[in-house]
């Protein structure tokens, strides 16, 4: 007892009421008589060997938590399939070799989807988007770092875009009477096209769903409708996408974290990442 306190630089009064205080905790007894000193029971020697253990990992639970420290552990991201391969994928590359603790588990969802992920501590990073026709509402218990955007237009078969000119609502006044397409998974798209269809004076007849731009491009060309689709993707042999303005239809891509989780090394590692990207 008189060598433990002092190499803890303490009395021996003190270590004895902390492993007395110990044992009530554990429930059982730590310590046996042993002539004018004491000894460990067995019940404390397996309690030693474990607090090796304990102490490591309490070691590295500080370490990992130390904003300084490199990246290590899991770092979960849910969020949309074109900013996981525009923001994520190339991190991930880049992580394998400058940092090999780190590893990034992927989960794709749609804003709605990751942001409930985010708020119930399922996920660490969740990249969403909006359009600036339909806004996304920021939430006060997170951060939110706007990343890119990207203009969109109206995808229509290659042989109805000729005749087809002027703003956004005469654009869409042309194909009122043709079925539209929407996003089975988030009422943004579905916003825009009621929006910019209401300036047009009609109701756009949503009667078909995708979540994948393949599969829009696919009813398009079928002549099953028309849709949206980003001005800076190439649409295949057959479908055309017609420049839309006034108003401009834009989606904005964000990524979305915890308050006060951004100084965990993972996090901060892909942020300061997704932030250079955008400078």
């Amino acid at each position: 007892m008189r060598e433990v306190a002092d190499l803890l630089g303490t009395t021996t009064s003190t270590v004895s009421q902390q492993i007395a205080l110990l044992a009530r905790e554990t429930g059982t007894v730590l310590l046996e008589p042993e002539g004018r000193g004491v000894r460990l029971t067995p019940a404390g020697r397996r309690l030693s060997e474990h607090a090796a253990t304990i102490l490591a990992a309490v070691e590295a639970a500080r370490a990992d938590l130390d904003p300084e420290a490199a990246p290590s552990g899991t770092l979960r991201v849910a969020g949309f399939a074109t900013a996981i391969r525009r923001n994520i994928m190339p991190a991930v590359k880049e992580a394998a070799v400058s940092h090999p603790a780190l590893r990034i588990a992927v989960q794709e969802h749609e804003p709605a989807e990751a942001l409930e992920m985010l708020l119930a501590d399922r996920t660490d990073l969740a990249l969403t988007y909006d359009y600036n026709l339909a806004p996304e509402l920021e939430d006060p218990r997170l951060d939110r770092l706007p990343l890119w955007s990207t203009a969109w237009g109206l995808g229509v078969p290659m042989d109805d875009q000729r005749s087809v000119k002027g703003s956004a609502s005469e654009v869409f006044k042309a194909f009122r009477d043709r079925d539209w397409v929407g996003n089975s998974r988030n009422r943004a798209d579905e916003v825009v096209v009621r929006s910019i269809g209401a300036l047009a004076g009609f109701e756009p007849r949503l009667r078909h769903e995708a979540d994948s731009l393949d599969l829009v491009e696919d009813l398009i060309l079928a002549g099953m409708g028309v849709g949206l689709l980003p001005a800076d993707r190439k649409p295949p042999s057959g479908v055309a996408v017609i420049p839309l303005a006034e108003p401009e239809v834009r989606l904005r891509a964000y990524a979305h974290t915890r308050k006060g989780r951004t100084t965990w090394p993972p996090l901060r590692y892909v942020l300061a990442r997704l932030s250079s990207e955008q400078s």
